[in-house]
């Protein structure tokens, strides 16, 4: 059965236990799953390959309820069609006292496993489609009108504008600014620009660039001034195992030809030229047995991160701090 967001009230976990979401929204999607923990007694998070690799397991301990207490909700994560046959038995089988929801990203019109929820009248399907700019500045009007927060329509847009159509951030800043003014500070253009970091918004490119780099005290300011999520983190180590493998390629070359300048100029795709200085850096900072070493580890900690999404954050930033000062030129 398919229901819109803004029908989450609807859904009655005792009877519409197996729930999907789908779609990019992630802060609405967040939103939604705290209107269904209400009430309920705790909530527990697996990724998908985490419950396929221990499949029997899995439906074992929910079938014997090992697993949960009374009321309990279970999510999983990043999951796709592979974990329809696993649905399927659980919905013959009309589980009881769990609600079961599987959190997916993008799914086409073919998906199996969309198909599946859409076409079951006990099962619910609810589609989280991207915010437009319309909705967010709605969203910030009332937070701050709520919180008794005076600002201007145009710093609101500017509040807006920065968080590039993802509420969880729009809500991330929103928080600073309640904060800020929690003891009677006049909140204005300058002062918003430095709490939602316009000035110095670091993207995860170049946190992973300064520390193949290994530029410590860069690194260092990127980590506080931002506010990664769990999410985030998934984004930023396939990221840093794709920049790792471009810089094998590159180190090698640079091994053969022992001219910084000619493996720039040679690598493809093209180095845009605002990057070409903090390459060469890198270069000259790894060789290409301690890539090989630094991808393996990259791999190794991503597997951690799906098994702990929640620690996640504490995980890759130990892994980017101590890769940024270790020894691997040598």
């Amino acid at each position: 059965m398919i229901l819109k967001s803004f029908e989450i009230k609807k859904i009655n976990q005792n009877i519409n236990n197996l729930i999907l979401f789908y779609g990019k929204n992630e802060g609405l999607k967040n939103e939604a799953l705290n209107i269904l923990i209400k009430d309920k007694n705790s909530i527990s998070n697996y990724d998908e390959k985490e419950v396929l690799d221990n499949e029997n397991n899995f439906i074992e301990n929910i079938l014997s309820k090992s697993l949960f207490e009374n009321q309990k909700i279970i999510v999983i994560k990043r999951t796709t069609d592979k974990i329809l046959k696993i649905i399927e038995i659980l919905n013959l089988k009309n589980i009881e006292d769990v609600t079961i929801i599987l959190n997916s990203d993008n799914l086409e019109k073919k998906s199996k496993l969309r198909s599946f929820f859409e076409k079951d009248k006990k099962l619910i399907c609810v589609a989280f489609y991207p915010d437009n700019d319309q909705t967010l500045s709605k969203l910030a009007y009332n937070f701050l009108k709520e919180k008794k927060i005076s600002i201007s329509s145009s710093n609101i847009n500017l509040i807006v504008n920065k968080c590039s159509g993802d509420r969880e951030t729009l809500v991330n800043e929103l928080q600073k600014i309640k904060y800020f003014t929690k003891n009677g500070k006049k909140i204005n253009t300058d002062n918003i620009s430095k709490l939602i970091n316009l000035n110095e918004n670091h993207s995860i490119s170049e946190l992973i660039d300064n520390c193949l780099a290994k530029n410590e005290k860069k690194i260092i300011s990127i980590l506080n001034e931002n506010n990664f999520s769990n999410e985030d983190c998934i984004v930023i180590i396939r990221s840093f195992i794709i920049k790792a493998k471009k810089l094998l390629a590159l180190s090698k070359a640079f091994a053969i030809n022992k001219n910084i300048d000619l493996t720039i100029s040679l690598a493809k795709p093209p180095i845009f030229w605002k990057e070409k200085e903090i390459t060469k850096q890198q270069i000259y900072k790894w060789k290409p047995k301690n890539i090989k070493r630094l991808i393996y580890a990259l791999s190794e900690t991503e597997l951690q991160i799906k098994k702990n999404i929640d620690n996640s954050i504490n995980l890759i930033t130990d892994f980017i701090l101590s890769h940024s000062s270790a020894e691997t030129n040598n």
